[in-house]
């Protein structure tokens, strides 16, 4: 395996994957990159509450900071860099509001801690809109790491109201461990938690292996290596997967929503391609609709969104998936057909947006790209596109 690369704790590691690679993409233009706040640490992740105009930039060193009406407001939401470990691949990864925020008040957040393990905590925002409250701190999941990369980092509430949680299979170079392929391990897996139905959750009855002796009724779906990012497409029921490879190749999930149990192939497959061995059996293995290979600086996918925006300079964007990738600094689309096809496939010229770190989503459907330089961008119509 590749030394872990960069400083900055994402996604990264390395990609992996061969095969039936689909056509180099498109020019595209029309659309660009506009700086909408600058001066962030390691910018990791934005989101914000339905209906709220306001953004929540997540900082790899434990802070939560908001933006509103262009501005950067001085105190953070949420300091809890006591409580993280950061740096590689370590820190305060993953955001995700209650659907009912706008009630409860709950947010979730993802991070490494002191000793590196991975804590899903909750917490509540406070009589001010704008400061959550630490002291609320709930532990909702721990899960130890062997080592210190591959700790995934997402968190997003699906369609159907549970927390998804996105872990890596552990670290180190080839899942020494078997952490991907063993269902009675957390590592390596996208879970579904109902953390409404149980304390701290509930397992949902509709897991694939829920009341199963053996394995762990978390588990929504195995065999991934890091799933530093991953979206829900509710517009066309489907959930995008954006798996972080070994040496060769990047690889994009599409499956339907209610499709639980899959297996995306990690550590018998690298995208499509067998790892380490010459031939495999590919049976019951999830493969991705697109993968790219190690070339041209490429190296670690960084998983975006799907627009679903209501800008009319950009209707003819709306159902392609954006996607990054964190060493090349290119940003591209795809359009998934009913068929699992990738199409219209699209590389952007942005600009030199430097490292992308993450992709983000506001209340109304726009798409921001997070940089290493410390930026967060928006994309949008370019004058005359």
């Amino acid at each position: 395996m590749r030394t872990i690369l960069l400083a900055i704790a994402v996604v990264v590691a390395c990609g992996g994957g061969s095969g039936n690679a689909p056509p180099a993409p498109t020019g595209g233009s029309g659309l660009r990159a506009r700086a909408v706040v600058a001066g962030l640490s390691n910018p990791l992740f934005l989101t914000a509450p339905a209906g709220d105009a306001r953004l929540f930039v997540v900082e790899q060193p434990g802070r939560i900071r908001i933006v509103e009406d262009g501005a950067l407001r001085p105190a953070p939401f949420l300091d809890i860099t006591a409580r993280v470990g950061s740096g590689g691949e370590r820190g305060l990864l993953g955001l995700a509001f209650h659907p009912r925020y706008a009630e409860n008040g709950l947010l979730y957040v993802n991070y490494t801690d002191r000793a590196g393990d991975t804590r899903i905590e909750r917490y509540r925002v406070s009589a001010d809109r704008d400061v959550a409250d630490p002291g609320s701190a709930t532990l909702i999941l721990g899960v130890a790491q062997p080592f210190a990369n591959h700790n995934g980092g997402m968190l997003a509430f699906g369609p159907d109201g549970m927390l998804y949680v996105a872990l890596g299979d552990g670290g180190s170079g080839g899942d020494p461990l078997g952490n991907a392929r063993n269902l009675n391990a957390l590592l390596g897996k996208l879970l579904r938690l109902d953390v409404d139905g149980g304390t701290p959750y509930g397992v949902p009855p509709g897991n694939p292996y829920a009341g199963q002796a053996g394995r762990r009724g978390e588990i929504w779906a195995s065999g991934l290596r890091n799933p530093w990012r991953f979206a829900f497409d509710a517009g066309a029921g489907r959930l995008y997967v954006a798996d972080v490879g070994q040496g060769r190749a990047e690889e994009v999930n599409v499956v339907p929503l209610a499709a639980a149990g899959v297996d995306y192939g990690w550590n018998v497959l690298e995208g499509t391609g067998c790892y380490a061995a010459a031939s495999c059996d590919r049976t019951g293995l999830q493969l991705p609709v697109l993968e790219y290979e190690h070339a041209g600086g490429a190296c670690s996918v960084t998983g975006g969104f799907v627009y679903r925006g209501t800008d009319a300079a950009l209707a003819e964007l709306r159902g392609s998936y954006f996607y990054a990738d964190y060493c090349a600094g290119w940003v591209r689309s795809v359009r998934v057909a009913a068929d699992g096809t990738p199409t219209e496939q699209r590389s952007w010229p942005l600009g030199d947006l430097g490292s992308v770190l993450s992709f983000g989503e506001d209340a109304a459907g726009r798409l921001y790209v997070l940089s290493g330089n410390g930026t967060v961008y928006v994309l949008e119509a370019a004058a005359g596109g």
